[in-house]
């Protein structure tokens, strides 16, 4: 029996109360995270040497682990460590992990704080801790070779939203008897269903419940000695052999946000692919001397406001680990009469963490813009980066070739110049070509809308957007962007610039007012937009795939729609769950 839990209250967001001897309970459960015996001792013996590892990842490429239970992250910071210590070379680890109710970073810490020996591992675990707002987070902790996906959802919502296999299970929830819904039937066949041939599971706990469950799964269970108190646990094997994903020869075609955030992603799986580009590197909508990456506001909370503000999270932590940030923070501007009852279903019902996007009264948006404004929102976290070295540090120069045509043949695609000559033979494609799209995939649902951005140097301004954008280069100010649909012209027009300078007065008239006497520079490119304003991301046929239709965005959702389709390609778990997957399959229209 676990010692009874006498504690020190935390804040009320907390699922955390410590105990007088240091130990972290579950307020909800009324149970340890670990056992006062030792928790690492327990998690090398009950998890990780209860799946058979390391022997079970000798000579693989792809390794999965699922968790049910993140806790404070022990198991898997003692896996880390294993993983480091032991990995094939070049291979990745993928870990799959539930958790409905998440530590903060700082009582995180201080769990995993009582064992040096993996601390290397912590620290780089919590230097990449997730947000706790309901979803899938992703993470990867710096120098580890491996992936995280946190799934903050109730046992049975996770395991049929997550598209993964598992080779080996660590199954941790709270005791059966205080939370019997982590070990029920059902999730036990959950477990078995997102389970590779071979798998192997292993828990603390031989309660009879379990057992049965596992074994109606499909598990081999066998009782094995249990660690300090407990005198038994559990070790499952499914039958079969595990075998390794593929590792298809990929090319990226396309070097803008797009194309540089696939290389990266098809990088940090362990692929490798070639990129081709007509012109360089940010030739297309990539190109402006700085980009703004906040994500589309959605009042309704449903799928398109979860998309985007995992894409959000995801697109920050990347940029975060780059040279590639201008400006820290960014206010958006309510900019027609409906946007004040909006912008407060947003904050009350939108899925960011509490704190990550604040209501402002007008008095609050104009001390944080330097004159007098409406009232609005605050992304805390928004960004101003520079695009040319995000895509610098993700990606390469690329090959430059105009691909002309895509032929399918026998081990893959041949990708053909005009001439008919072949630039490259692989066995997966992926389209990144922003308004090119249709010039390879001719029925791509996409509509061109011509945009032309205008800057100007010698002052800066706070970010801020407001049907436009105003937002600070480094050397100056660049602001706009007109939206002109069908407009197929790239040229800078005088008029533009105008328009532009209108738009900002409209938001914010005192700067309008001093970048109208400056000279204006701009530039102009097409966007491709899609009908129902979510983007193209995902498989088209045997070994095609589409990362496109991003409008305006592009700099939020490239990042992880990136790792979705690199997941597709290499035969990984995506980040998204399903429905955010369905809902930006290229199919679909």
């Amino acid at each position: 029996m676990r010692p009874p839990v006498t504690t020190s209250r935390q804040a009320d967001s907390s699922p955390i109360d410590w105990r007088e001897d240091g130990l972290p309970a579950s307020r909800l459960y009324g149970d340890v995270y670990f056992s006062s015996d030792d928790g690492l001792a327990e998690s090398r013996a009950v998890y990780l040497a209860g799946c058979g590892l390391p022997e079970a990842w000798a000579g693989r490429h792809a390794f999965t682990v699922g968790e049910l239970g993140f806790g404070t992250g022990l198991n898997i910071a003692a896996l880390l460590t294993l993983w480091r210590a032991t990995r094939p070379p070049g291979a990745v680890l993928n870990i799959f992990t539930i958790e409905a109710h998440p530590l903060t970073r700082e009582d995180a810490a201080r769990a995993l704080s009582r064992w040096p020996e993996i601390a290397t591992a912590a620290e780089a675990m919590l230097a990449a801790w997730p947000g706790r707002a309901p979803g899938f987070h992703r993470l990867q902790p710096a120098g580890f070779d491996a992936v995280i996906d946190l799934a903050v959802l109730p046992v049975e919502e996770a395991l049929a939203a997550w598209t993964g296999r598992a080779d080996a299970w660590f199954l941790d929830g709270f005791s059966p008897a205080l939370n019997p819904a982590m070990w029920s039937e059902a999730v036990m066949a959950a477990v078995a269903g997102r389970s590779a041939p071979g798998a192997r599971a292993a828990t603390f706990t031989v309660a009879g419940g379990v057992r049965r469950g596992l074994t109606a799964a499909g598990f081999q269970v066998d009782k094995r000695p249990g660690f300090g108190r407990k005198r038994e646990r559990l070790e499952a094997v499914l039958p079969g052999v595990a075998i390794d994903p593929p590792r298809p020869s990929l090319a990226v075609i396309g070097a803008g946000i797009a194309g540089a955030s696939l290389m990266r992603a098809i990088r940090s799986l362990g692929g490798q692919a070639r990129q081709l580009d007509v012109v360089g590197r940010g030739a297309g909508a990539s190109g402006n001397p700085a980009a703004l990456v906040t994500p589309a506001l959605d009042a309704s909370g449903g799928g398109r406001a979860r998309l985007f503000a995992q894409a959000f999270e995801r697109a920050v932590s990347l940029y975060e680990t780059t040279d590639a940030i201008i400006a820290r923070g960014a206010t958006q501007l309510e900019a027609e009469p409906r946007d004040a009852v909006r912008f407060d279903k947003v904050v009350a019902s939108g899925p960011f963490d509490p704190g990550a996007v604040v209501r402002l009264s007008a008095d609050e948006a104009s001390g944080a813009l330097g004159e007098p404004t409406v009232g609005g929102l605050r992304f805390e976290k928004g960004l101003v980066i520079s695009p040319g070295r995000a895509l610098a540090a993700w990606a390469d120069e690329p090959e430059v070739a105009a691909v002309a045509s895509l032929e399918r043949g026998e081990q893959g695609w041949r990708l053909l110049s005009a001439d008919g000559d072949v630039l490259a033979e692989v066995e997966a494609v992926v389209l990144a070509t922003g308004a090119d799209l249709r010039d390879l995939w001719t029925s791509a649902p996409i509509r061109l809308v011509r945009g032309q951005a205008s800057w100007a140097e010698g002052l800066t301004t706070a970010p801020a957007a407001f049907g436009g954008y105003a937002i600070p280069t480094g050397d100056g100010v660049l602001f706009g962007a007109t939206f002109d649909r069908d407009d197929l012209a790239t040229d800078v027009r005088e008029i533009d610039h105008e328009r532009n300078l209108l738009l900002v007065a409209e938001g914010l008239p005192t700067l309008a007012s001093r970048l109208a006497i400056l000279p204006l520079d701009g530039r102009a490119r097409l966007r491709a937009t899609t009908p129902d304003h979510r983007p193209l991301a995902g498989a088209l046929g045997d070994g095609l795939f589409v990362l496109g239709g991003l409008g305006a965005r592009g700099f939020c959702t490239a990042p992880l729609l990136a790792e979705h389709v690199a997941a597709l390609a290499l035969g990984r778990a995506s980040p998204l769950p399903v429905d955010l997957a369905a809902a930006v399959d290229p199919q679909r229209l």
